[in-house]
């Protein structure tokens, strides 16, 4: 049952770059698994993976149509490196196969932005983007549906989406963003925040932020329906297990992490 249900198929990318100079090419997938959500059980699905590195694309403005995921890791390079995989769901594996194939991937202009057929109620389709991008990069990353991660980065990043959480990992720069429903993840490194900062919110999650031991920023942190918890000792400035500003080591940059329902932890490593 699963083998009619899951299929490896090669199809070719439909990928637009006239804008900008790389090199694209189809990958195969390396099985079922691939697809992550696999749907009902009366439903089938259909997975294509297509991969581009695009050459000069700072600042890079990545829009995933509605659907998906963006993960963004920082590395020594000076391109872009760019895996989308497309994941279809339908009725059959035919017309999944189908929709897949109607999604589109514009790349001109320093831009990724994927456009498909319409979602109802019977099919659907989602495009998880993971890039490798130079460590100092400027980025602006918006999904409605997926959460977006970001790692090993010192750059710009303005990031948004609706429903998903977000995770920041050794980062560093200028980093703005929010989302509505999710959770955010914050796990700093190093003895400092180098760069500008960060500002980041929530409405609908809870914040888990964890840091070196002798970390130096200025920290703000808040929840309307949560408390905090921190559990090193601190001098606090606002409302006792509601807001907290405040100091560490000897300062720097200001680092803000806000939401509105949820809880605050605060943790050293």
């Amino acid at each position: 049952m699963r083998r009619a249900l899951f299929s490896t198929t090669l199809i070719a990318a439909t990928l637009v770059g006239t804008g900008l100079a790389g090199q694209s090419r189809d990958r195969r997938n390396a099985g079922a698994s691939d697809c992550g959500d696999r749907g009902g059980w009366n439903r089938s699905v259909y997975c294509d993976v297509r991969e581009q590195t695009l050459n000069g694309a700072n600042p890079l403005d990545v829009d995933t149509g509605g659907n998906g995921g963006i993960t963004v890791r920082g590395a020594d390079r000076a391109d872009v490196f760019m895996r989308a995989r497309i994941v279809a769901h339908a009725d059959s594996e035919a017309e999944a196969r189908s929709i897949a194939t109607a999604v589109r991937i514009d790349t001109a202009g320093g831009t990724i932005r994927v456009e498909g057929p319409r979602n109802d109620r019977d099919t659907s389709w989602s495009a998880n983007i993971e890039l490798q991008v130079p460590r100092n990069a400027i980025l602006t990353l918006n999904t409605r549906n997926g959460g977006i991660s970001i790692s090993d980065f010192s750059g710009q990043a303005k990031l948004q989406t609706t429903n998903g959480g977000v995770s920041l990992n050794n980062v560093n720069g200028n980093i703005r963003g929010e989302t509505r429903n999710g959770g955010l993840t914050i796990n700093l490194t190093g003895d400092h925040w180098d760069g500008q900062g960060l500002d980041i919110e929530t409405r609908n999650g809870g914040i888990n932020m964890t840091m070196p031991e002798h970390y130096s920023a200025e920290l703000e942190t808040a929840t309307v329906n949560g408390r905090i918890s921190i559990d090193f000792p601190v001098t606090v400035q606002g409302r006792i297990g509601r807001e907290l500003t405040t100091t560490l080591g000897s300062g720097g940059a200001k680092i803000k992490a806000i939401t509105t329902n949820g809880g605050v932890t605060i943790r050293r490593r």
